[in-house]
């Protein structure tokens, strides 16, 4: 395949076979709207894992992530232990780096307060929304850890709320505005992107 072709992850995409995890991944879940906080938590640690890695791995993965950290029910990974992180090192299923695995308990602690203080997750993201995409970096390693430009830019981009997921040549770009993600819900200026 000539790389020239491709400039774009939808522009991959059309290359690959329904059954490739990329396919399945772009067709289904990128840059919709996610809508409880269990899955934006689980979005966020997949993302927070990727760093340094290539996508490919944690789609390969994903399945055994959500297997590890009980489906990413975040009451029950805020409240994991020695022993619960122990046993996350020892699962070849999923990243073994002591950085993200406490980056995942802790920001499932930061969650569950930000529940506390706003109804949820997904509110206290609208309650923000939008910003630049330095200040979204700026607000999240505030909160959060482990959370650089890169991470916060995909997590915000693949849950709909900054965007660039999709081409608007891609068949998937009207599937998605259908579900109004939230970077079409506030207009944007080029000085947000």
């Amino acid at each position: 395949m000539d790389n020239k072709l491709v400039k774009t992850y939808c522009d991959f995409i059309i290359t690959l076979d329904d059954t490739n995890v990329h396919k399945r991944y772009h067709d289904k879940e990128y840059g919709f709207p996610i809508e409880t906080d269990n899955e934006l938590f689980a979005r966020l640690v997949l993302e927070i894992n990727q760093a340094g890695l290539s996508w490919d791995t944690i789609l390969k993965k994903k399945d055994n992530f959500f297997k590890a950290y009980e489906n990413f029910e975040l009451k029950k990974v805020a409240n994991y232990n020695e022993k619960n992180f122990n046993a996350l090192m020892q699962d070849a299923g999923i990243i073994r780096n002591r950085l993200k695995i406490n980056a995942a308990i802790e920001n499932a602690k930061v969650i569950l307060q930000l529940q506390k203080e706003y109804g949820s997750f997904k509110k206290w993201i609208e309650h923000h929304h939008p910003l630049t995409k330095d200040e979204w970096v700026k607000l999240f390693k505030k909160h959060f850890k482990f959370t650089g430009g890169e991470i916060v830019n995909e997590f915000l981009m693949s849950s709909g709320y900054l965007p660039g997921a999709h081409a608007e040549n891609c068949p998937l770009y009207k599937k998605v505005a259908k579900k109004k993600p939230a970077w079409m819900n506030k207009k944007l200026t080029n000085k947000n992107l």
